[in-house]
């Protein structure tokens, strides 16, 4: 539903506003400068002129006089055309000299009038040469001081000024952000999210941000019906709410609403009753032990969440010919310190984007499929302490606090009705976009990107700590901006709206600007859910990004006591990021803080949406130091990106970890060693030949830098996969977790080999990415080419 067109710096707008900018910019920068514009210099320079003037007037040279004036009114009139502010052409004694000595004929063009004595004219001339002389040179002094030491008013895309980004991120403070983090909160309550979206919008607003607006998309969503999911005991008859709760009207008041927003967005809907068998974790290997020794056709499938991709478990799952699923979280998964047993949690099976207009945009006239749900199973999300309820087990964990997984026993069989209640609606998802437009490159973008919260999805807080440290950033950045200066790429800031019924705000945003952002978009900076923990900074970058955000990490450590190795890894993660790594191969980078302990614990726990209050948020910081570190860690990565003039981007790291994916004994990959090899070394002659010059100022070709970061935004493009397993990045440099150091797709393909002793689905996955490393290698290769031919065509 439309409002698009004004989303991203209009084209004929930012075109006429930075021509005009870079006019003034292009004027001023030459001549332009305090010292010239000094009232003592200026002063000087009259009375010198007004003292040559009056002995011209002695002397009798009233032709001069005329000539000088003309000369004058010619100097006035270049002034108004360029609008050089102080440079006054018409005062300046250089150039009035320089039209004196120009006239060829002047010594007898001013003799008209009858010299007192030929001794008294020889002594007027001669001190006139010599004023003009030394005038002459003085201004060649003051216009070499003024060049070489005067800095201009509007700074040069060329060299940065170190302290430039200290000097905007020293405003940053947590108390602030705090304050922001808690007016937020207030907001949440209302079904209606759209004053949570004019509220950021007025925000931005009144800190001076450029054309913040509402981008608007009706999209299906599917909602939690007002009479809650049930599962209930065969045996027994007992009937139980997914938190454990016995189903009568006083646990369903007691619960509130998570009670409804305990479920899975776009699963199907119905009732099964069936025997559950505890399939563990859903891998390959126990699936291929359960159908061994059960029928599992039409059955209900007892579920941990956790290891793999929700979605890729569901899709064996489905083939296997499962009827339902109970999920859940194994409270031996998680930290001691958090214990979700009686918790529920909402999860979504959406991949991204709006299900009915799949890989196109939700805009009036699209087609729309009809899909209220994404998979045939049945899926309830329920809490640990439901399922120790199935499984007869009391307690979770044992007298001496070690944990007892939770394990349905081979030899029981336990027959349970579930029951999944939804409701599918067209509804509106608001995204709030605003931007600072660049002042040497306005067509390239940096896009940060946080999200809001969104009506009819779980009434967590994680969203108000990224608005509230998004907002941070916009402060200190428009203060700086307000002073008059600019960074040379766009800055484009969104929250996204629908990020828990599957990232759905940004990938219809995404869709609809494909064209432009596939080529001007240099890099997503994420900020989703900062603060998940407090032990640990734990930053996800782009393999070309990395070295960056090393340097950004142990410059912040120099500030504070202690220092940890930075963790930095490149691996998927939840959040509207999505979109941009996985369809527009944009290299990004996410600052959160984790607790330790889960970290260590299986990935992919961060599916599930829990219900976190802000009473637990300001519990991990309460003093909000950790959201200031995210704010400006982020905020640092952000101002060099926008503001460098060569890309802080390293193409020799990205061949480097295309080498580590191939390491180890894996089968059949002498191929892509051999091409893996012949990348790094295109990578290494790109970034010796044209990186290495291109960073140091003395060596820099200003009309090669545009070509250079062209090349450099692009370079993970080449290894987006046609298609890969369902919850799997198409983006091949990401892994599935720190555990995993391969090619994810490789690693499925090998386990799907195993499990239906088919090589078919391996040589589809090695050629994938034989062809991917090729294209890489091709790319730096042709980049080179194309430096090359330019720089003959020069000589």
């Amino acid at each position: 539903m439309g409002e698009t067109e004004a989303t991203l710096p209009n084209t004929s707008l930012q075109g006429k506003k930075m021509a005009y900018q870079k006019v003034n910019a292009d004027q001023r920068a030459p001549g332009h400068s305090q010292y010239l514009d000094n009232d003592d210099l200026q002063t000087t320079a009259l009375d010198l002129e007004w003292d040559m003037e009056k002995e011209l007037e002695e002397s009798g040279f009233d032709q001069f006089q005329l000539d000088s004036a003309e000369s004058q009114n010619l100097g006035h009139s270049e002034t108004i055309d360029l609008n050089l502010d102080s440079i006054q052409p018409a005062t300046s004694p250089k150039g009035r000299f320089r039209r004196l000595q120009e006239e060829s004929d002047y010594i007898t063009h001013y003799t008209r009038s009858a010299p007192k004595s030929n001794r008294c004219n020889f002594c007027h001339l001669l001190k006139i040469l010599c004023i003009a002389t030394i005038l002459f040179i003085f201004g060649i002094l003051i216009g070499y001081y003024v060049h070489t030491n005067c800095p201009s008013d509007t700074p040069s895309s060329g060299t940065v000024d170190p302290q430039l980004y200290q000097e905007i991120l020293k405003t940053i403070q947590a108390e602030d952000i705090k304050k922001s983090f808690r007016n937020l909160v207030h907001l949440y309550k209302s079904e209606d999210d759209m004053e949570i979206s004019k509220k950021i919008q007025t925000q931005w607003t009144s800190l001076g941000l450029e054309d913040v607006q509402f981008v608007n998309y009706s999209v299906l969503l599917n909602l939690p019906d007002p009479s809650p999911s049930t599962v209930t005991l065969s045996s027994s008859g007992q009937c139980f709410h997914p938190n454990g709760q016995p189903c009568s009207e006083e646990a369903r008041k007691d619960s509130n609403q998570d009670l409804l927003y305990s479920y899975a967005a776009y699963s199907a809907k119905g009732i099964l009753k069936a025997e559950v068998i505890d399939v563990s974790y859903g891998m390959a290997d126990d699936l291929k032990r359960i159908r061994k020794i059960k029928n599992v056709t039409n059955q209900i499938a007892l579920l941990k969440l956790g290891k793999l991709p929700l979605l890729y478990k569901l899709s064996l799952l489905e083939k296997a010919g499962f009827g339902g699923v109970l999920l859940y979280i194994d409270p031996c998964d998680l930290p001691k310190t958090v214990n979700p047993s009686h918790d529920t949690f909402m999860v979504s099976l959406n991949p991204g984007g709006d299900p009915s207009t799949p890989g196109y945009p939700s805009v009036d006239g699209s087609f729309r499929q009809s899909r209220s749900n994404l998979t045939s199973l049945l899926v309830q999300p329920i809490s640990a302490s439901l399922v120790a309820k199935l499984i007869s087990l009391p307690k979770a964990r044992t007298k001496n606090d070690a944990c007892s997984l939770l394990e349905l026993p081979n030899n029981e069989v336990r027959v349970v009705s579930m029951q999944v209640q939804t409701v599918t609606k067209l509804k509106t998802v608001t995204n709030v976009i605003g931007y600072v437009m660049g002042l040497t490159s306005p067509d390239r973008y940096i896009i940060v990107g946080s999200h809001h919260h969104t009506a009819h999805s779980y009434n967590g807080h994680e969203w108000a700590s990224s608005t509230a440290i998004i907002t941070a950033f916009i402060r200190a950045l428009m203060s700086k901006v307000k002073r008059g200066w600019r960074p040379d790429r766009t800055i484009v800031f969104c929250s996204w709206g629908g990020t828990a019924f599957g990232n759905i705000g940004s990938y219809e945003w995404g869709e609809d600007f494909k064209k432009v952002l596939q080529k001007n978009v240099v890099a997503y900076i994420s900020i989703h859910s900062p603060v998940r923990g407090n032990s640990s900074l734990h930053p996800v970058a782009s393999p070309s990004l990395q070295q960056l955000v090393v340097e950004k990490n142990n410059f912040n450590c120099t500030r504070r006591a202690q220092c940890p190795e930075p963790n930095i890894s490149s691996i998927q993660i939840q959040g509207d990021a999505d979109y941009f790594i996985n369809h527009l191969g944009v290299p990004i980078v996410q600052f959160a803080y984790e607790d330790i302990k889960a970290l260590e614990g299986p990935s992919f726990l961060s599916e599930a949406l829990f219900s976190t209050q802000a009473t637990k948020i300001e519990e991990m910081d309460p003093s909000f130091d950790l959201h200031e570190t995210i704010t400006k860690l982020s905020g640092e990565v952000i101002l060099q990106i926008a503001n460098e003039p060569v890309l802080p981007f390293n193409a020799i790291d990205i061949a480097l970890e295309v080498q580590n994916n191939l390491k180890g004994d894996q089968p059949n990959t002498h191929q892509l060693l051999a091409m893996a090899s012949r990348l790094r070394e295109s990578a290494e002659l790109f970034q010796s030949d044209e990186m290495r010059p291109a960073n140091d100022p003395k060596e820099r070709a200003s009309n090669r830098i545009r070509m250079l970061n062209d090349i450099l935004q692009d370079m993970e493009k080449s290894f987006l996969v046609k298609q890969a397993p369902p919850g799997f990045y198409r983006n091949i440099l990401y892994h599935l977790d720190e555990k995993t150091s391969r090619f994810s797709i490789l690693v499925e393909a090998w386990e799907h080999c195993k499990r239906l002793a088919s090589n078919e689905t391996l040589q589809e996955a090695l050629s994938e990415v034989l062809n991917s490393i090729n294209s890489a290698q091709v790319y730096f290769r042709t980049g080179l080419d194309v430096f090359r031919s330019v720089l003959d065509g020069k000589n």
